[in-house]
């Protein structure tokens, strides 16, 4: 089986399905003759053509614009917008028409479209480089929301993204590409190649959207995390000397309750991780389903660790990363330690 990273994985998804549906095609800014800034696409149009994978201009809205009106008359477009940061020209066509396509016309029409996008920090990437948006997603009716957190899900989940019959949001977290990051930005870096979820086949298979996965078994806390935060919550547990169970949610529309439910149950104890910023971000709808379906389990108030309401600081990326040491804080707060 192959060794891959997360970028190695991605592109695979897609040559995988470029091979298969001649209706799946990519586009967006330099993701043609350059391969995308993260190289993602390389290689993809030299294999299958300038028709197939080819570069847009500079300009969001109107790539899902184009993406829309592909899928409504039977493609599968792929999209890449360079970073999530620059995805808010292109909301309102999410939004307002890949959203709502099959509900406003009854199911005669639907938009089997990916937008994919780089997101997160952790690359000293600054305000403009480095922002989490996917609660923006996760609040609208019709729009599925899917963030990986290695290789192998990385592959399975973006095919699963682009076969589905509906518009998918395929976050990845910029900061996992090449390796798994802890939060220990003092320590050296670990290649993918080290970690078991690198091993990827090279060939079809899915991962159902909807469905978390544990990362880690435990009996004393619950962690909700998904991309970055998963390897962060790990390495917390490790910290902290807690017997955690985290559960890499892997999608957030539709999110799988009944696994957080399951596990919040099981230890009585839950803290939820993102990178975000942490006013009206995802962990308070995790937050308010977790009192609601596990009220008479919990034995401690549930925490929360996100990004600061800021616009994230360049100068402070250490301080706005929710890095093990406050996610361990958050953990012991949780025991009563």
């Amino acid at each position: 089986m192959a060794t891959m990273n997360m970028i190695q994985a991605i592109n695979s998804a897609m040559d995988v399905m470029m091979t298969r549906d001649p209706d799946v095609l990519v586009f967006g800014e330099d993701v043609g003759y350059f391969g995308g800034v993260f190289r993602a696409t390389e290689g993809l149009q030299k294999k299958h053509g300038i028709t197939r994978c080819f570069d847009s201009p500079i300009g969001e809205g109107g790539i899902i614009a184009a993406a829309i009106g592909m899928g409504a008359y039977g493609l599968r477009p792929v999209v890449e917008i360079q970073f999530a940061d620059y995805i808010y020209p292109g909301y309102d066509q999410i939004v307002s028409e890949a959203a709502r396509l099959r509900y406003r016309s009854a199911g005669d029409f639907w938009c089997p479209i990916t937008i994919r996008s780089p997101y997160g920090g952790g690359i000293f990437g600054g305000q403009t480089h480095s922002q989490s948006p996917e609660a923006l997603f996760t609040h609208v009716a019709g729009i599925k929301t899917v963030i990986p957190s290695t290789p192998y899900d990385a592959k399975g989940l973006l095919i699963s993204a682009i076969e589905d019959d509906d518009p998918v949001i395929f976050l990845e977290p910029k900061r996992i590409y090449n390796g798994p990051f802890d939060g220990h930005h003092d320590r050296p870096v670990s290649p993918w190649a080290k970690h078991p979820a690198s091993e990827v086949p090279e060939g079809h298979y899915t991962i159902p959207l909807g469905r978390a996965a544990i990362a880690r078994e435990g009996n004393e806390l619950t962690v909700l995390a998904y991309g970055t935060m998963v390897h962060v919550a790990l390495a917390a547990a490790a910290d902290a000397g807690v017997d955690a169970e985290v559960i890499d949610l892997r999608t957030m529309q539709p999110l799988d309750l009944d696994a957080i439910v399951k596990s919040v149950e099981k230890t009585g104890r839950c803290v939820i991780v993102h990178e975000a910023t942490r006013t009206s971000g995802y962990g308070a709808e995790l937050s308010a389903l977790v009192q609601e379906n596990c009220f008479y389990h919990l034995e401690a108030p549930i925490e929360r660790v996100a990004g600061w309401d800021t616009p994230y600081p360049h100068a402070f990326e250490w301080q706005y990363f929710p890095g093990p040491g406050r996610v361990a804080d958050a953990m012991r707060r949780a025991m009563g330690k």
